[in-house]
Formats: structure tokens, C-alpha cells, sequence
């Protein structure tokens, strides 16, 4: 877990702190009454009244404020007992009616255990920037992990008969139902843990022993990326932003789940938001509020597909289309005709490469001559741990390790992870993207026409482009990752050229 040099146990409810803008904590073993320069001295008489021994008083600011009251109340407290979260009520209907609706994490004064473990875990999983929580039952126990920078880690271990519980808790606040426990269910709700706005999306998976249950974590506001954000390289981010001011065409972006092609997407579609353009997305799901653009969110249930969300906002007069992903062959025809009717348009492919990105339109039925006629750019990203700055020692690289990166320099340092406090003893902390960008030119363009194969374009579009793995490399070389998590992200491609 987490620490923090603030005292985990506040004297002051939140409620009142949040309101007169006055805590007491402890730094250091001293107290200290933090106040904003608006708090009454009233306000600091009643702070200074909670505590024996004398207390430092300290002016803020208000944003200071909240940043400081965050890490104070939302210091979790997961050392709920079994028995405790169990509670003295196994009536799980009546459990689920008897839950508010929470506001704000730290502003919540239910005392109900297993409500109290939810919010911990939620607070926890928060403060650590995990993007997910895995709640797994087991025959024996019912594991609780984060996935922290890509990578899981078990946080908590309970027994395995407070899955139901913990479970039908979580599926009462994303408004689910709770009966229906054979059946996969998705859901979300929001929260708020003082000033930060929070959504959860909430996937339900019957298994074994219970139901599995992940949540992820998306946070309002960590989205407003610009292009300059996004940790390309200038000699990727120039053909890129061109890309994106051509009035048509089709920009597709690639990579596995959870390498964040979506944010890539937004950040293009924030810098084509200057208000003199219709731009329109259909999303499954629609996971941050962009201002100033129209996102549709799929529902197959009722018929709203890709394919006819795409058909609908066609008819909205849009000049910029985004596509959630390309899946289905109609939809792929849909986005070739889009940009043929002078449509810009953004999606995502699921493969390894950028190149594969024509393979894949191909296999669902895309015409070549259509491809190389309404395809601009094709990107490929992958995510990879940033080594923590504290820790982190240096090492000479063997023969072995530079050829696989394809670094033939003669004396190089490379940094690995060693582990700290700081970083959790994980060595890494923090991601960062790395990237290879294809601009379709003539010659490009014919090769897709003649139908060329994958390997005879990725060998023309990278004669004087970086890969992924070169990406990668330049990453290592810099310091800033280790070349273990370069290659575990890029060795699919890596395979793919041998």
C-alpha cells in the first residue's frame, strides 16, 4: 500500500473540514492546523479544541487545500476483518436497499463494513493510479488486485465467503441486478473523492467459484491530453498533426487493449476541436465527456450498432467521424465510403503493427484500390513502464540484449529497475507511449493497390521510419525505461520480422 507522511486517522469529520476549511493532521509528529485564508477564526478556535498539545497553524491556498484534505481522508483503511465486513445480516436484499447513494467517498458516514471495505478498497485502488480492480473468487480464498501501470498486483487476500457480499455491493451502486448471477452484466456509476470526479465501469463474469467482478477506473479530467502530451517523438508528431489537418481520408490507429489508442484519439480529435467543425464519434463505451463533440454510445441490444451509429452520424452533416473500432466488414465499408464522401475519419484495428492495419481491412473485404485511395496514416503504440527515477542503476547491456533492440553502439549504459519505497518496490512508476507512424505516399499507395504484401510495405515504410522496436530503443538509450519492458511489449513484432 501506499504511505503518507499525513496522520491516517483525521480528527475532524470531512464534512466539516470541507466546509470551514480548516483539518488538523500530523507531519512529522507535529500538529499542524491547516487552514485556507478564508476559514473563520471560529472555524480554528473548534480545530484548535480537538487537541491537547499545542498545534502549528498553517495558511493555504485552496487548491493547496483540497490536495492536502485528499491525501488526509482518503488514506484507506482495508484491515477489515472477515467477520467485519461480513456484518450481522446475510440478507443481501435487504443489504442492497439499504445503501445510499454515495457522493463523495470521503464524505461518506456509513458504517456498514462491507460498505466501508468497498470505499477503501476504491480509495486505495485510486491513490495508487491503479486503472483496475480485479475482485477473484477462488475455491479458498477471494483475491483483490490493481492493475498499477499495466501490471497486476494483489493488494488483499479474504476468505472466499465474502464474495457474494462484496460483489452484490459493487453491482447496487453500478445498478445492476443483483439476482442474475449466471449471466455476464456490465454497469457503471460515478463517485467523487473530493474534488476529483471519478467514473467506474463495472464488468460482471459468473466463474467457478462466484462471480468475477473488474472495475475500471477512469478519472474525469486526466483525459484532456493535447497531442504534444502524448510523449511522440517530433519526427512522429509532425506527419501526424499533418495527417490530422487533411480535410479527408482515414487515420487508423492500432495496437492491443489497453495501449491507448483511445487516448491517442481524443488528444487528435482536441486539437481538431476549435469549434469550426462538426466532429462526431460513436463509442463503445464512451469513456470521457469531450466538450464541443457529439458522442453516441453503442448499444447492441437495442440495434445500435457501430455500423448503425456510423450510418446516423453520417447524416448529422459531420466534417470529423470517430470510430470506437473497426470490427465487422460493414463498418469498414461504412468508414471507406465516409472518406470518400470527404470525411475525416478516426478509428482503431486490433493488431500488432501498423501495416497489419491494411492486412486486417483486407481480410474484411476492403478492397485494395479502396485502401490505398482513402487511408492517410496508420499508427502503432504500445505503453510501457517508466522506470522510477529514485531507484532506478545502471548496467552494461550484453551483446545479446543490444542486437535485440537493434542497438549496434559500442559502449552503452542501459538502466534497469531495482525497487524502492517510492515506487513500491515495483522499480517502475508511471507509463510512457512509444510509437511508429506510417504516411501513406505514392509509392505507398501503389504497393497497397498492386496488393503487395505485409512484409514487402513494412519493409518500404520503415527504410527511413522508426519502429516500434526502434521507438523502444531510443527509450532505453535515454534512460527513461528498461529494455525488458521494451522487448515484453515488442516482441510480437519481433517475432513477426524473424
Amino acid at each position: 500500500m501506499s504511505k503518507t507522511n499525513l496522520s491516517e486517522k483525521p480528527v475532524l469529520d470531512y464534512s466539516f473540514a470541507r466546509a470551514n476549511g480548516v483539518l488538523v493532521t500530523t507531519i512529522k509528529n507535529k500538529v499542524i492546523i491547516i487552514h485556507r485564508a478564508s476559514t473563520s477564526f471560529e472555524a480554528i478556535l473548534e480545530a484548535r479544541r480537538t487537541q491537547a498539545h499545542p498545534a502549528i497553524l498553517k495558511e493555504v491556498s485552496n487548491s493547496e487545500f483540497e490536495t492536502i484534505a485528499a491525501q488526509v481522508y482518503a488514506s484507506a483503511d482495508l484491515s477489515v476483518s472477515a467477520e467485519d465486513a461480513i456484518g450481522t445480516s446475510s440478507d443481501l436484499s435487504a443489504l442492497a436497499h439499504g445503501i445510499p447513494k454515495i457522493s463523495d467517498l470521503l464524505d461518506s458516514s456509513d458504517d456498514a463494513p462491507v460498505i466501508r471495505l468497498i470505499n477503501g478498497v476504491l480509495q486505495e485502488a485510486i491513490n495508487n493510479r491503479a486503472s483496475d480492480i480485479h475482485i477473484e473468487p477462488f475455491e479458498a480464498r477471494l483475491s483483490i488486485r490493481f492493475r498499477i501501470d499495466g501490471s497486476l498486483q494483489e493488494m488483499l487476500s479474504l476468505p472466499s465467503h465474502l464474495s457474494s457480499v462484496l460483489v452484490s455491493r459493487v453491482k447496487v451502486m453500478a445498478q445492476l441486478d443483483i439476482a442474475k448471477k449466471r449471466i455476464p452484466q456490465d454497469g457503471r456509476f460515478s463517485l467523487n473523492l473530493g474534488q476529483r470526479a471519478i467514473d467506474i465501469r463495472v464488468s460482471t463474469l459468473p466463474s467457478r467459484h462466484g462471480e468475477r467482478l473488474v472495475m475500471r477506473i477512469l478519472e474525469q479530467g486526466s483525459s484532456r491530453l493535447e497531442l504534444s502530451d502524448l510523449g511522440m517523438t517530433p519526427e512522429s508528431l509532425k506527419p501526424f498533426e499533418a495527417a490530422l489537418k487533411r480535410p479527408n481520408g482515414i487515420i487508423l490507429v492500432t495496437g492491443p487493449t489497453g495501449s491507448g489508442k483511445t487516448t491517442t484519439l481524443y488528444a487528435g480529435l482536441s486539437c481538431l476541436n476549435d469549434g469550426s467543425r462538426n466532429i462526431l464519434t460513436v463509442e463503445d463505451p464512451i469513456e470521457y465527456a469531450l466538450d464541443g463533440i457529439g458522442q453516441s454510445q453503442v448499444n447492441n441490444q437495442i440495434g445500435m450498432t457501430f455500423a448503425a451509429g456510423l450510418r446516423a452520424i453520417l447524416r448529422q452533416d459531420p466534417d470529423v467521424v470517430m470510430i470506437g473500432e473497426i470490427r465487422d466488414p460493414e463498418t469498414a465499408e461504412i468508414a471507406v465510403q465516409a472518406s470518400l464522401t470527404g470525411h475525416l475519419v478516426l478509428s482503431t484495428v486490433h493488431t500488432n503493427s501498423a501495416v497489419a492495419a491494411i492486412a486486417r481491412l483486407r481480410d474484411m473485404g476492403v478492397e485494395s484500390f479502396l485502401l490505398s485511395s482513402t487511408v492517410n496514416a496508420l499508427v502503432a503504440q504500445r505503453l510501457v513502464r517508466r522506470l522510477c527515477e529514485k531507484c532506478k542503476c545502471e548496467y552494461e547491456p550484453s551483446p545479446n540484449e543490444k542486437e535485440e533492440l537493434g542497438i549496434s553502439k559500442l559502449k552503452t549504459i542501459f538502466y534497469k529497475a531495482k525497487g524502492c519505497g517510492h515506487c513500491n518496490n515495483t522499480g517502475y512508476i508511471g507509463r510512457l507511449g512509444i510509437y511508429e507512424i506510417v504516411i501513406l505516399d505514392e509509392t505507398l499507395r501503389s504497393l497497397i493497390h498492386d496488393g503487395a504484401s505485409e512484409l514487402e510495405i513494412s519493409n518500404y515504410a520503415f527504410k527511413n521510419r522508426q519502429s516500434l522496436l526502434g521507438s523502444g530503443a531510443n527509450r532505453v538509450l535515454t534512460g527513461e525505461t528498461s529494455a525488458q519492458e521494451v522487448l515484453r511489449v515488442c516482441k510480437s513484432n519481433i517475432a513477426d520480422e524473424i
